[in-house]
């Protein structure tokens, strides 16, 4: 059954009722759900006080994983306690590159799946995802899209998925908020009535994603009369650190003036290296190059992931390749689903609060361990290998820390991160007084004053060797340690 996620008078009037299917009349009856009022909406008009507002401390960390998945598009956000699922690549695919990246990082529950449109190439894997999450995995909370059908095949399979495994469909447009326990996350567009005579690209659900002072756009494929509409009914709102490039990097999107609003410090491209359509077009990279935003490219960095823990962002990539846009060609190819785990490339600084855009640091060397005397932290001890099977005694791999000083260090919001980018995060009130130490275990138990517990299912530190790599609040390394 479809619901309307928007708080408004207008009702659903596209969909499968209008094929003659009575089993899908069923699934688009409506049932008006009032969830927010839209003066409550989080970003005003462009006549809205253009003061700062004061920025909400994040909760714990975020990870925005950009899929390469070739020709499609897909987005997996990860939270402390949900999951959101934006597109599934190309209908080519169906949905094979995702779900495998869902089962190699442990995703067995998407809670929000997001259809910002249905065009092929973006709602390509929904209806296997579904049914793989819902017959292997844990499920689907949700599936939210703009309202506006589609006569594909592809359309009428997702339609299918959503009712056989009787999952709520929301209708989704301008002014929603979408309920998630990690940041905030608000549905810029579509407006009611629909931009462009209802064309499916200008009407992509765009969302805006706040992980405190770390913000994210995902504008689907909105083109010039999505874009025009997001500047004129949002303005400064849109102040971004991250943006997917609308459409590809289709030149129809990415315009100057929504580059000159939302400002990002890095953009990210999701398009296959020899793109028909010559995605992403020059005149793209020229605009970003022209404002120094480092790009990030699918076919030439692979999947790309951005971990935020809300003044910071570090990014990582599977390959190393140019993010200067106008070199961005340059960069070797990268196929969809490479055994190839990533690596930390740049470290976008968002906790200033200025008006300027925060500055990207190219990260091609990696950053220089901190070395400051008053948070004299160290590894004491590493048991990698542990007795007998790995996976059957997680708790005999472990890592001991040691406070070397004498003053209290205060390791609240502190990260720890392998190679493969496994993190675990300290919990507030986590402290090591001088010559105390602390041991950071694989597997699962209650937390003392002398052991912690990561909660992973599986061994994190490579027996053959691994770089551990520790973090302080504010995203800045403090060690940096290889073995063997």
């Amino acid at each position: 059954m479809r619901n309307r996620l928007h708080a408004g008078p207008h009702s659903y009037t596209g969909g499968t009722g209008q094929k003659g299917s009575m089993q899908r009349q069923a699934l688009i009856a409506l049932t008006l759900i009032l969830l927010l009022a839209f003066a409550g909406c989080l970003n005003g008009s462009p006549d809205s006080p253009t003061s700062t507002p004061e920025q909400t401390p994040a909760s714990g960390e975020l990870s925005i994983h950009y899929i390469n998945t070739g020709l499609g598009t897909s987005t997996l956000i990860q939270g402390d306690n949900e999951t959101i699922l934006i597109d599934s690549g190309d209908w080519q695919d169906d949905g094979e590159h995702v779900i495998n990246y869902l089962q190699a990082n442990d995703i067995d529950r998407i809670d929000h799946l997001i259809s910002t449109h249905p065009d092929s190439d973006h709602i390509g894997g929904q209806a296997a995802v579904i049914a793989y999450l819902e017959t292997d995995g844990e499920g689907v909370g949700a599936v939210y899209d703009p309202g506006i059908t589609a006569t594909s095949e592809t359309y009428q399979r997702y339609l299918d998925a959503i009712e056989e495994y009787d999952i709520q469909l929301y209708e989704t447009r301008t002014g929603d908020d979408l309920p998630f326990d990690d940041a905030t996350v608000t549905v810029l567009s579509p407006p009611d009535p629909y931009l462009a005579n209802e064309d499916p690209n200008e009407n992509s659900i765009v969302l805006h994603l706040e992980h405190g002072q770390a913000e994210f756009l995902f504008p689907g494929d909105a083109a010039e009369a999505g874009e025009e509409y997001l500047v004129e009914e949002h303005g400064e709102a849109l102040n971004t650190s991250s943006l997917l490039a609308g459409h590809h990097g289709s030149k129809s999107s990415s315009s100057e003036t929504l580059l000159d609003t939302t400002t990002p410090a890095v953009a990210v491209i999701s398009s296959p290296y020899e793109s028909q359509y010559g995605h992403p077009d020059e005149e793209v990279l020229a605009r970003l190059a022209d404002r120094s935003v480092t790009t990030y490219w699918t076919a030439t960095h692979g999947d790309i992931v951005m971990r935020s823990n809300g003044s910071a962002i570090i990014a990582a990539t599977q390959q190393q390749a140019p993010t200067d846009p106008s070199a961005l060609r340059e960069g070797e190819p990268i196929a969809p689903e490479q055994d190839e785990p990533v690596q930390e490339r740049t470290v976008i600084d968002v906790s200033t609060g200025d008006s300027e855009p925060p500055v990207a640091t190219d990260g091609r060397t990696e950053p220089e361990p901190t070395t400051d005397e008053s948070q004299p932290l160290s590894i004491a001890e590493i048991h990698a290998e542990t007795e007998g099977n790995d996976r059957e005694n997680l708790n005999d791999e472990y890592i001991t820390f040691e406070n070397t000083g004498t003053d209290p260090i205060d390791l609240s919001g502190w990260s720890v991160v392998d190679d493969a980018e496994s993190t675990y995060t300290f919990p507030d009130d986590v402290s090591l007084n001088g010559g105390e130490t602390v041991t950071l275990h694989t597997g699962s138990g209650t937390d003392s004053a002398t052991n912690l517990y990561w909660g992973s299912n599986q061994p994190i530190w490579n027996n053959a060797g691994d770089t551990i790599t520790v973090r302080d609040e504010s995203g800045d390394v403090v060690i940096e340690e290889e073995y063997p």
